[in-house]
Protein backbone atom coordinates (compact mmCIF):
# COMPACT_ATOMS: atom_id res chain seq x y z
CA UNK A 1 0.00 0.00 0.00
CA UNK A 2 1.53 3.35 -1.04
CA UNK A 3 0.55 6.62 0.59
CA UNK A 4 1.21 10.17 -0.62
CA UNK A 5 4.32 11.83 0.77
CA UNK A 6 3.81 14.97 2.84
CA UNK A 7 5.17 18.28 1.55
CA UNK A 8 8.70 18.96 2.77
CA UNK A 9 7.46 22.01 4.70
CA UNK A 10 5.05 19.87 6.74
CA UNK A 11 6.38 18.71 10.12
CA UNK A 12 6.79 14.97 10.53
CA UNK A 13 4.35 13.17 12.83
CA UNK A 14 5.85 12.25 16.18
CA UNK A 15 7.35 8.80 16.46
CA UNK A 16 5.13 6.48 18.47
CA UNK A 17 6.61 4.86 21.58
CA UNK A 18 3.76 2.32 21.59
CA UNK A 19 2.67 -0.04 18.86
CA UNK A 20 -0.81 -1.17 18.03
CA UNK A 21 -2.94 -2.16 15.08
CA UNK A 22 -5.02 0.98 15.68
CA UNK A 23 -3.25 4.04 17.08
CA UNK A 24 -5.07 7.36 17.27
CA UNK A 25 -3.02 10.23 18.75
CA UNK A 26 -4.50 13.53 19.95
CA UNK A 27 -7.02 13.75 17.11
CA UNK A 28 -9.29 16.77 16.77
CA UNK A 29 -12.32 17.04 14.45
CA UNK A 30 -14.56 20.08 13.97
CA UNK A 31 -17.99 20.25 12.36
CA UNK A 32 -18.60 23.79 11.14
CA UNK A 33 -16.21 25.16 13.75
CA UNK A 34 -17.78 23.17 16.60
CA UNK A 35 -15.33 20.66 18.14
CA UNK A 36 -16.53 17.04 18.12
CA UNK A 37 -13.26 15.31 18.97
CA UNK A 38 -10.77 17.21 21.09
CA UNK A 39 -7.48 15.40 21.73
CA UNK A 40 -8.96 11.93 21.23
CA UNK A 41 -6.39 9.13 21.68
CA UNK A 42 -6.78 5.36 21.50
CA UNK A 43 -4.36 2.44 21.21
CA UNK A 44 -5.70 -1.01 20.27
CA UNK A 45 -3.29 -3.94 20.22
CA UNK A 46 -3.35 -6.89 17.83
CA UNK A 47 -6.29 -9.21 18.52
CA UNK A 48 -7.69 -6.94 21.23
CA UNK A 49 -11.39 -6.17 21.65
CA UNK A 50 -11.91 -2.57 22.81
CA UNK A 51 -15.25 -0.93 23.62
CA UNK A 52 -15.68 2.84 23.34
CA UNK A 53 -18.42 3.73 25.82
CA UNK A 54 -20.17 7.08 25.95
CA UNK A 55 -23.47 8.90 25.93
CA UNK A 56 -24.99 10.26 22.73
CA UNK A 57 -23.17 13.32 21.46
CA UNK A 58 -19.73 12.73 23.03
CA UNK A 59 -18.13 11.86 19.66
CA UNK A 60 -17.76 8.08 19.81
CA UNK A 61 -19.26 7.45 16.33
CA UNK A 62 -17.10 10.24 14.91
CA UNK A 63 -14.07 8.50 16.42
CA UNK A 64 -15.05 5.30 14.61
CA UNK A 65 -15.50 7.20 11.35
CA UNK A 66 -12.05 8.76 11.79
CA UNK A 67 -10.49 5.30 12.08
CA UNK A 68 -12.44 4.07 9.04
CA UNK A 69 -11.48 7.11 6.97
CA UNK A 70 -14.94 8.65 6.56
CA UNK A 71 -13.85 11.80 8.43
CA UNK A 72 -10.86 14.07 7.86
CA UNK A 73 -8.97 15.15 10.97
CA UNK A 74 -8.02 18.74 11.77
CA UNK A 75 -5.12 17.74 14.00
CA UNK A 76 -3.48 14.61 15.34
CA UNK A 77 -2.53 11.31 13.74
CA UNK A 78 -4.24 8.03 12.83
CA UNK A 79 -2.18 4.89 12.21
CA UNK A 80 -3.38 1.47 11.07
CA UNK A 81 -0.94 -1.42 11.19
CA UNK A 82 1.83 1.09 11.85
CA UNK A 83 1.10 3.15 8.71
CA UNK A 84 0.02 6.77 8.87
CA UNK A 85 -3.43 6.99 7.26
CA UNK A 86 -4.84 10.23 8.69
CA UNK A 87 -3.55 13.65 9.76
CA UNK A 88 -3.94 17.31 8.83
CA UNK A 89 -1.81 16.64 5.73
CA UNK A 90 -2.58 13.00 4.80
CA UNK A 91 -5.90 11.28 4.29
CA UNK A 92 -6.01 7.71 3.00
CA UNK A 93 -9.57 6.97 1.76
CA UNK A 94 -11.69 4.24 3.39
CA UNK A 95 -11.33 1.73 0.53
CA UNK A 96 -7.55 1.71 1.00
CA UNK A 97 -7.49 1.23 4.77
CA UNK A 98 -8.50 -2.46 4.90
CA UNK A 99 -10.98 -1.86 7.70
CA UNK A 100 -14.13 -3.94 8.10
CA UNK A 101 -17.25 -2.21 9.40
CA UNK A 102 -20.55 -3.51 10.80
CA UNK A 103 -23.08 -0.68 10.83
CA UNK A 104 -25.99 -0.20 13.22
CA UNK A 105 -28.51 -1.13 10.50
CA UNK A 106 -26.14 -3.78 8.97
CA UNK A 107 -26.40 -2.10 5.50
CA UNK A 108 -26.92 -5.40 3.68
CA UNK A 109 -27.76 -5.35 -0.03
CA UNK A 110 -31.40 -6.54 -0.28
CA UNK A 111 -31.01 -7.84 -3.85
CA UNK A 112 -28.02 -10.06 -3.00
CA UNK A 113 -28.04 -13.46 -1.32
CA UNK A 114 -26.10 -14.19 1.88
CA UNK A 115 -23.17 -15.57 -0.09
CA UNK A 116 -23.19 -12.61 -2.48
CA UNK A 117 -23.34 -10.13 0.40
CA UNK A 118 -20.39 -11.79 2.11
CA UNK A 119 -18.39 -11.84 -1.13
CA UNK A 120 -19.17 -8.22 -2.00
CA UNK A 121 -15.90 -6.84 -0.58
CA UNK A 122 -13.84 -9.38 -2.53
CA UNK A 123 -14.24 -7.86 -5.98
CA UNK A 124 -11.14 -8.05 -8.14
CA UNK A 125 -9.89 -11.46 -7.00
CA UNK A 126 -10.43 -14.71 -8.88
CA UNK A 127 -13.41 -16.95 -8.20
CA UNK A 128 -11.44 -19.71 -6.49
CA UNK A 129 -9.79 -17.33 -4.03
CA UNK A 130 -13.13 -15.60 -3.41
CA UNK A 131 -14.81 -18.90 -2.56
CA UNK A 132 -11.85 -19.84 -0.32
CA UNK A 133 -12.43 -16.69 1.71
CA UNK A 134 -16.23 -16.80 1.81
CA UNK A 135 -16.65 -20.42 2.94
CA UNK A 136 -14.68 -20.15 6.22
CA UNK A 137 -16.51 -17.01 7.41
CA UNK A 138 -19.89 -18.48 6.42
CA UNK A 139 -19.09 -21.50 8.61
CA UNK A 140 -17.58 -19.44 11.44
CA UNK A 141 -20.63 -17.18 11.69
CA UNK A 142 -23.14 -20.04 11.70
CA UNK A 143 -24.64 -19.26 8.29
CA UNK A 144 -24.04 -22.66 6.68
CA UNK A 145 -27.15 -23.67 4.74
CA UNK A 146 -28.39 -20.09 4.44
CA UNK A 147 -26.13 -19.01 1.58
CA UNK A 148 -28.98 -18.58 -0.95
CA UNK A 149 -31.34 -16.65 1.30
CA UNK A 150 -31.96 -12.94 0.94
CA UNK A 151 -31.80 -10.48 3.87
CA UNK A 152 -35.60 -10.09 4.09
CA UNK A 153 -35.89 -13.85 4.62
CA UNK A 154 -33.69 -13.75 7.73
CA UNK A 155 -34.05 -12.75 11.38
CA UNK A 156 -32.29 -9.72 12.84
CA UNK A 157 -29.68 -11.93 14.47
CA UNK A 158 -28.98 -13.76 11.20
CA UNK A 159 -28.66 -10.46 9.35
CA UNK A 160 -26.14 -9.32 11.94
CA UNK A 161 -24.06 -12.43 11.35
CA UNK A 162 -24.15 -11.80 7.59
CA UNK A 163 -22.87 -8.25 8.16
CA UNK A 164 -20.11 -9.60 10.41
CA UNK A 165 -19.13 -12.25 7.87
CA UNK A 166 -19.01 -9.64 5.09
CA UNK A 167 -16.72 -7.44 7.21
CA UNK A 168 -14.38 -10.34 8.05
CA UNK A 169 -14.15 -11.90 4.57
CA UNK A 170 -11.55 -9.42 3.18
CA UNK A 171 -9.30 -10.19 6.21
CA UNK A 172 -9.26 -6.61 7.45
CA UNK A 173 -6.53 -4.97 9.50
CA UNK A 174 -9.24 -3.96 11.99
CA UNK A 175 -12.94 -4.55 12.59
CA UNK A 176 -15.21 -1.67 13.63
CA UNK A 177 -18.66 -2.25 15.17
CA UNK A 178 -21.07 0.69 15.28
CA UNK A 179 -23.79 -0.02 17.90
CA UNK A 180 -24.49 -3.39 16.21
CA UNK A 181 -26.92 -4.68 18.88
CA UNK A 182 -29.11 -1.61 19.30
CA UNK A 183 -31.88 -2.81 16.95
CA UNK A 184 -32.32 -6.15 18.73
CA UNK A 185 -34.45 -7.01 21.74
CA UNK A 186 -32.69 -7.42 25.10
CA UNK A 187 -32.75 -11.23 25.25
CA UNK A 188 -31.41 -11.57 21.70
CA UNK A 189 -28.75 -8.91 22.37
CA UNK A 190 -27.41 -10.88 25.32
CA UNK A 191 -27.11 -14.07 23.26
CA UNK A 192 -25.71 -12.48 20.12
CA UNK A 193 -23.07 -10.37 21.81
CA UNK A 194 -21.52 -13.56 23.22
CA UNK A 195 -21.64 -15.11 19.75
CA UNK A 196 -20.06 -12.04 18.16
CA UNK A 197 -17.25 -11.95 20.72
CA UNK A 198 -16.59 -15.65 20.14
CA UNK A 199 -16.52 -15.19 16.36
CA UNK A 200 -14.25 -12.15 16.56
CA UNK A 201 -11.85 -13.87 18.95
CA UNK A 202 -11.68 -17.01 16.79
CA UNK A 203 -10.97 -14.83 13.77
CA UNK A 204 -8.21 -13.02 15.70
CA UNK A 205 -9.69 -9.69 14.58
CA UNK A 206 -8.56 -6.47 16.23
CA UNK A 207 -11.92 -4.93 17.10
CA UNK A 208 -13.40 -1.61 18.25
CA UNK A 209 -17.03 -1.46 19.37
CA UNK A 210 -18.77 1.85 20.02
CA UNK A 211 -21.79 1.71 22.30
CA UNK A 212 -23.83 3.67 24.84
CA UNK A 213 -24.77 0.45 26.68
CA UNK A 214 -22.51 -0.01 29.72
CA UNK A 215 -23.49 -3.67 30.17
CA UNK A 216 -22.49 -4.37 26.58
CA UNK A 217 -19.21 -2.49 26.86
CA UNK A 218 -18.14 -4.14 30.11
CA UNK A 219 -19.21 -7.67 29.09
CA UNK A 220 -17.50 -7.77 25.68
CA UNK A 221 -14.27 -5.83 25.94
CA UNK A 222 -10.71 -6.64 26.93
CA UNK A 223 -10.43 -2.91 27.65
CA UNK A 224 -12.98 -0.09 27.80
CA UNK A 225 -12.43 3.52 26.72
CA UNK A 226 -14.94 5.77 28.48
CA UNK A 227 -15.57 8.91 26.44
CA UNK A 228 -16.73 12.33 27.51
CA UNK A 229 -16.80 15.58 25.52
CA UNK A 230 -14.68 14.50 22.59
CA UNK A 231 -11.90 12.62 24.38
CA UNK A 232 -11.20 9.46 26.36
CA UNK A 233 -11.62 10.08 30.08
CA UNK A 234 -10.41 6.64 31.20
CA UNK A 235 -9.05 3.58 29.41
CA UNK A 236 -8.60 0.27 31.19
CA UNK A 237 -9.98 -3.18 31.86
CA UNK A 238 -13.71 -3.43 32.57
CA UNK A 239 -12.88 -4.11 36.22
CA UNK A 240 -10.62 -1.05 36.44
CA UNK A 241 -13.09 1.44 35.00
CA UNK A 242 -15.92 0.09 37.15
CA UNK A 243 -14.09 -0.37 40.45
CA UNK A 244 -11.62 2.53 40.14
CA UNK A 245 -13.24 5.29 38.05
CA UNK A 246 -11.13 8.43 37.74
CA UNK A 247 -14.12 10.75 38.08
CA UNK A 248 -17.80 10.76 39.04
CA UNK A 249 -18.74 11.10 35.37
CA UNK A 250 -16.88 7.90 34.48
CA UNK A 251 -18.54 6.19 37.44
CA UNK A 252 -22.00 7.23 36.21
CA UNK A 253 -21.26 5.78 32.78
CA UNK A 254 -20.25 2.38 34.16
CA UNK A 255 -22.99 1.69 36.71
CA UNK A 256 -25.93 3.06 38.74
CA UNK A 257 -24.65 5.50 41.35
CA UNK A 258 -25.11 8.86 43.02
CA UNK A 259 -22.50 11.35 44.17
CA UNK A 260 -23.18 13.10 47.47
CA UNK A 261 -21.16 15.53 49.62
CA UNK A 262 -19.09 14.18 52.49
CA UNK A 263 -16.44 15.03 55.06
CA UNK A 264 -13.32 12.90 55.53
CA UNK A 265 -12.48 11.69 59.03
CA UNK A 266 -9.42 9.47 58.80
CA UNK A 267 -10.35 6.28 56.96
CA UNK A 268 -14.08 7.01 56.91
CA UNK A 269 -16.30 9.62 55.31
CA UNK A 270 -19.31 11.23 56.99
CA UNK A 271 -22.38 11.90 54.81
CA UNK A 272 -26.06 12.57 55.35
CA UNK A 273 -26.66 8.92 54.41
CA UNK A 274 -24.33 7.72 57.17
CA UNK A 275 -20.68 6.95 57.87
CA UNK A 276 -18.82 4.79 55.35
CA UNK A 277 -15.35 3.21 55.03
CA UNK A 278 -13.21 4.64 52.23
CA UNK A 279 -10.95 2.77 49.82
CA UNK A 280 -7.48 3.27 51.31
CA UNK A 281 -5.12 5.49 49.31
CA UNK A 282 -7.83 6.27 46.79
CA UNK A 283 -8.00 10.03 47.43
CA UNK A 284 -4.88 11.65 46.05
CA UNK A 285 -5.46 15.02 47.72
CA UNK A 286 -5.73 15.90 51.39
CA UNK A 287 -9.18 17.49 51.48
CA UNK A 288 -11.77 17.21 54.19
CA UNK A 289 -14.74 18.18 51.97
CA UNK A 290 -15.20 15.56 49.25
CA UNK A 291 -17.67 14.03 46.83
CA UNK A 292 -18.67 10.46 47.71
CA UNK A 293 -19.52 7.85 45.10
CA UNK A 294 -22.45 5.68 46.23
CA UNK A 295 -22.96 2.64 43.98
CA UNK A 296 -26.36 0.97 44.26
CA UNK A 297 -24.86 -2.53 44.23
CA UNK A 298 -22.43 -1.74 47.10
CA UNK A 299 -25.13 -0.57 49.51
CA UNK A 300 -27.73 -2.27 51.66
CA UNK A 301 -30.59 -1.14 53.86
CA UNK A 302 -31.66 -1.80 57.41
CA UNK A 303 -34.68 -0.68 59.37
CA UNK A 304 -33.97 2.43 61.41
CA UNK A 305 -34.48 2.71 65.16
CA UNK A 306 -38.05 4.07 65.57
CA UNK A 307 -36.88 6.51 68.25
CA UNK A 308 -34.33 8.22 65.96
CA UNK A 309 -35.81 7.58 62.52
CA UNK A 310 -38.13 10.55 62.10
CA UNK A 311 -35.52 12.86 60.52
CA UNK A 312 -33.64 10.11 58.68
CA UNK A 313 -33.82 8.41 55.29
CA UNK A 314 -36.93 6.63 54.04
CA UNK A 315 -38.01 4.47 51.09
CA UNK A 316 -39.81 6.42 48.34
CA UNK A 317 -40.09 3.68 45.72
CA UNK A 318 -39.50 -0.01 45.22
CA UNK A 319 -38.91 -1.71 41.84
CA UNK A 320 -38.86 -5.51 41.71
CA UNK A 321 -36.39 -6.68 39.04
CA UNK A 322 -36.27 -10.42 39.56
CA UNK A 323 -32.85 -11.19 41.01
CA UNK A 324 -32.86 -7.98 43.02
CA UNK A 325 -35.08 -5.10 44.06
CA UNK A 326 -34.03 -1.50 43.53
CA UNK A 327 -35.06 0.96 46.21
CA UNK A 328 -35.14 4.72 46.04
CA UNK A 329 -34.15 6.18 49.41
CA UNK A 330 -34.90 9.85 50.10
CA UNK A 331 -32.19 11.55 52.17
CA UNK A 332 -32.86 14.54 54.47
CA UNK A 333 -31.56 16.96 51.79
CA UNK A 334 -34.17 15.67 49.31
CA UNK A 335 -31.69 13.67 47.21
CA UNK A 336 -32.79 10.16 46.24
CA UNK A 337 -30.21 7.39 46.62
CA UNK A 338 -30.53 4.11 44.70
CA UNK A 339 -29.90 0.88 46.62
CA UNK A 340 -30.09 -2.62 45.18
CA UNK A 341 -31.25 -5.26 47.66
CA UNK A 342 -32.04 -8.95 47.46
CA UNK A 343 -35.60 -9.48 46.32
CA UNK A 344 -36.47 -11.54 49.41
CA UNK A 345 -35.73 -8.58 51.71
CA UNK A 346 -38.84 -6.52 51.05
CA UNK A 347 -39.22 -3.03 52.52
CA UNK A 348 -42.45 -1.04 52.05
CA UNK A 349 -42.66 2.51 50.72
CA UNK A 350 -42.25 4.98 53.56
CA UNK A 351 -40.12 2.65 55.69
CA UNK A 352 -37.48 4.54 57.70
CA UNK A 353 -34.10 3.00 56.93
CA UNK A 354 -30.37 3.17 57.51
CA UNK A 355 -27.87 2.90 54.66
CA UNK A 356 -24.62 0.98 54.96
CA UNK A 357 -22.10 -0.70 52.68
CA UNK A 358 -22.31 -4.40 52.07
CA UNK A 359 -19.74 -6.54 53.96
CA UNK A 360 -16.30 -5.88 52.50
CA UNK A 361 -17.43 -2.95 50.35
CA UNK A 362 -15.98 0.56 50.61
CA UNK A 363 -16.90 3.84 48.95
CA UNK A 364 -14.81 5.98 46.60
CA UNK A 365 -14.25 9.68 47.18
CA UNK A 366 -13.25 12.48 44.83
CA UNK A 367 -12.11 16.07 45.30
CA UNK A 368 -15.09 18.39 45.59
CA UNK A 369 -14.31 19.99 42.21
CA UNK A 370 -14.10 16.69 40.29
CA UNK A 371 -17.21 16.26 38.13
CA UNK A 372 -19.64 17.49 40.74
CA UNK A 373 -22.22 18.64 38.24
Amino acid sequence: MRFPRPFTSTPRPPASTETGVIHVQEVSVDYGGAPVLNGFSLLVRAGEFVSVLGRSGVGKTTALRVIAGFEHVNAGYVRLGGLLVGSSFIHVPPDRRRVGIVFQDYALFPHLTVAENVAFGLQGIDRREREARVRPVIDMTGLTGLERRYPHEMSGGQQQRVALARALAPRPVALLLDEPFSNLDRNLRSTLRREVRDIVKRAGATTVLVTHDREEALALADRVAVMGNGRVEQFGTPEDVYERPVSPEVARMTGPCEVIPGTMRGSVVITEAGEFPVVQGQLAVSESSVQVLMRAADLELGLADPETAEAGAFVVYREFRGEFTQYGVRLPSGMTLRVQGRSVARLPDGARVTVRTRPGAKVLVFPKTAGTG
